[in-house]
């Protein structure tokens, strides 16, 4: 893990990310980030992150679900519980600080008019080497539109660590095409997660280890993914996602939300046949 960077970096509302930062991104598809929130910072998002998994926030439907498997599991099941949306069903979190500090970022690295397209929390249970969120590119989840600036911020409210199940990447995949998804069960009606293939014969696959309050952001076609939990922690994962404001529009008019209640995938929606994603 890279050390922590001076506090100059965070100033109020905004995280700044340096030249070569933003070289990485470009080069990379994606970037790690040190120090986005302090310790103390963390304290209030942690706070409510565990009213979620504790169920005091009431999350309807899909948008709670298992990543890691089907849609019949009970909750004490989950092996990475899921939580889409969580600023809808709180919304006295929306406008926290870690949505402020990842705005800057994200227009730091596209410029302006990016904005939130979805939120969504991510924790693997403990002791869960099944908690593995199979390789894809988000892509595959969303419409295809012609303006694909992408900003993922992904906020580690744990360590994530090689044995908790950090996130790994294929740097570089961001500018080829994207690869054909097929979905983990028979349907997308069975289980929402898509996957693809890696063969480490070809693809360099870089495990990135990150401290509690550093975040990695990631381009929207970039291969990515994270093994299972061996340890007795919880591997607790905070996302915001940015992307262009016109693409966020036609995503709604489209009538896609990100929400796993969603009445239509999004093969559905863009064409693709299952597994046919291109």
């Amino acid at each position: 893990m890279s050390p922590a960077p001076a506090d100059d970096r965070r100033d109020g509302p905004r995280y700044r990310v340096s030249a070569e930062e933003k070289e990485r991104f470009a080069r990379d598809g994606y970037v790690h980030l040190c120090g986005v929130l302090s310790d103390d910072e963390l304290g209030a998002i942690e706070a409510v992150y565990d009213r979620f998994l504790k169920r005091e926030i009431v999350v309807p439907g899909k948008d709670l679900c298992d990543m890691s498997g089907d849609y019949t599991k009970t909750f004490e099941q989950y092996s990475i519980v899921n939580v889409m949306l969580p600023r809808r069903y709180h919304p006295a979190w929306q406008g926290n600080l870690y949505e402020q500090r990842a705005a800057s970022i994200a227009a730091q690295l596209h410029g302006p008019g990016m904005v939130i397209d979805y939120d969504q929390l991510l924790a693997k249970r403990p002791f869960k080497t099944d908690a593995v969120f199979e390789w894809h590119q988000d892509q595959a989840y969303w419409p295809v539109l012609p303006d694909s600036r992408t900003a993922t911020c992904w906020l580690a409210i744990d360590d994530s660590t090689l044995a908790n199940g950090c996130m790994r990447f294929v740097p570089g995949t961001h500018r080829g095409p994207l690869r054909p998804h097929r979905p983990l069960k028979n349907d997308r009606g069975e289980s929402h997660t898509l996957l693809t293939d890696v063969d480490p014969a070809r693809d360099e696959i870089r495990p990135v280890p990150i401290r509690r309050g550093d975040i990695t952001v990631h381009n929207e076609r970039v291969l990515h993914g994270s093994g299972g939990n061996s340890t007795s922690g919880w591997r607790r994962a905070y996302i915001v996602a940015f992307r262009a404001a016109p693409t966020v529009v036609e995503e709604r008019r489209l009538g896609f939300t990100h929400s796993h209640n969603d009445e239509k995938t999004v093969l559905e929606q863009v064409g693709f046949a299952d597994g046919d994603a291109q």
